[in-house]
């Protein structure tokens, strides 16, 4: 079975900006396109132009310095809006202008006072306008995930027919279970005429925790773009995760589904990212976090150090982790105490190894976590130091 490339679209520097209380200036995003240019994502979305005069120069200016992935712009379904977006992107060597509007029940009647017809006439203008500046659009249906797949797919075909070249559709309240979402997608591409025309984009927000799950089903249903942050980061509850989807489509190549991202990059790229955004990822995150290849159980450790597979489905240089994490604490066994010994220079035997252990676990009752110094502590207090020193 031959295999797909999956596009990467990461909006860290658009939906990842908009968490309350991160703030990163010209200089910092361009930092970070530069880093998302080089992990090989396909498309960077670089922000809303007409937002502000420092999100219309920050858009500029990133348009300027990627070499390799499409640089895009978020509108509304507004001329002027896409207007200025034409005007920050058009150094870009590839651009992409990103309009919509939203397509729910709830958003018609209480966002826009409309009717489903009006609707669409407004899309369409959109992205016919929108095509004058760039042959690259993309058009959002905002709240996807609540509208009606009937209506939905009159508004694919629609916009399709105007020019569209991607179709985003975002379960913008996180509200979708995997299997719905899914089913979405494959309503849409057995239903809309014209979907040969245009790629299915996946935007699926982290309400429930499901961003990542929703995406894959929809990748997994027909779906070739999957748009995220990286590290997760975003508004309310965040994003689809970039390291998480890259990893699981790369973990399963059963799926037949690529990606163009180096994820050796993946590590430093999520720490380059906490670090500007002032936003540090909690210790369990799955792929980047502190403790994602740590292991602490001593029934883990002995397994991890006679052979790293059987307790991790990831080899850690892959996300560009140097090695796994033996961490000691109480619930540490023999082996891992006799692993971290040999990493700062004692050879235990048998016998020196039992001795060494009941005063490891009497200092690690009280200090928790024992690090290299403490281990070097441990050995010279024991009864064996002597001997051990000796041999």
């Amino acid at each position: 079975m031959s295999h797909s490339n999956i596009q990467i679209f990461d909006t860290t520097l658009r939906d990842g900006e908009q968490v309350p209380g991160c703030k990163l200036n010209k200089e910092q995003k361009i930092i970070i396109a530069e880093k998302l240019d080089t992990l090989g994502v396909d498309v960077i979305e670089a922000g809303f132009p007409v937002s502000s005069p420092g999100d219309f120069a920050s858009v500029e200016a990133i348009s300027k310095i990627v070499k390799n992935a499409t640089v895009c712009g978020l509108t509304r379904s507004v001329e002027n809006d896409i207007k200025v977006a034409g005007e920050a992107l058009r150094y870009a060597k590839k651009s992409r202008i990103h309009t919509g509007i939203g397509t729910s029940d709830s958003h018609i009647k209480f966002k826009f006072n409309s009717n489903r017809d009006a609707i669409i006439e407004r899309a369409v203008r959109a992205v016919r306008y929108a095509k004058t500046f760039t042959e690259d659009v993309e058009f959002y249906a905002e709240d996807a995930g609540r509208t009606d797949n009937d209506y939905l797919a009159r508004v694919c075909e629609a916009v399709i027919a105007a020019g569209a070249t991607v179709l985003n559709i975002p379960d913008t309240t996180g509200y979708c279970l995997p299997n719905e979402y899914g089913a979405k997608i494959k309503y849409l591409m057995e239903n809309v005429k014209g979907i040969e025309n245009a790629i299915l984009s996946c935007h699926c927000h982290n309400d429930l925790g499901l961003a990542t799950a929703n995406s894959i089903e929809g990748v997994i249903n027909g779906a070739r773009q999957i748009e995220c942050t990286i590290n997760g980061i975003g508004e309310r509850a965040g994003n689809t995760a970039l390291e998480e989807v890259v990893m699981i489509l790369k973990q399963h190549p059963t799926l037949n589904l690529d990606t163009n991202i180096n994820t050796s990059l993946l590590y430093s790229t999520s720490q380059m990212v906490s670090e500007h955004m002032g936003i540090y990822t909690q210790p369990n995150k799955a792929i980047v976090g502190a403790n994602a290849f740590a292991h602490s159980s001593g029934i883990h450790q002995d397994g991890v150090i006679k052979n790293r597979e059987t307790y991790e489905i990831i080899d850690p240089k892959d996300v560009g982790v140097t090695e796994s994490a033996i961490v000691l604490t109480a619930r540490s066994g023999r082996a891992a105490l006799a692993y971290r010994a040999k990493n700062v220079g004692y050879e235990l035997t048998k016998l020196q190894l039992d001795e060494v252990y009941a005063n490891f676990l009497n200092f690690a009752d009280v200090k928790k976590e024992i690090d290299d110094a403490d281990i070097h502590k441990i050995i010279e207090s024991s009864s064996v130091y002597k001997q051990i020193i000796s041999a």
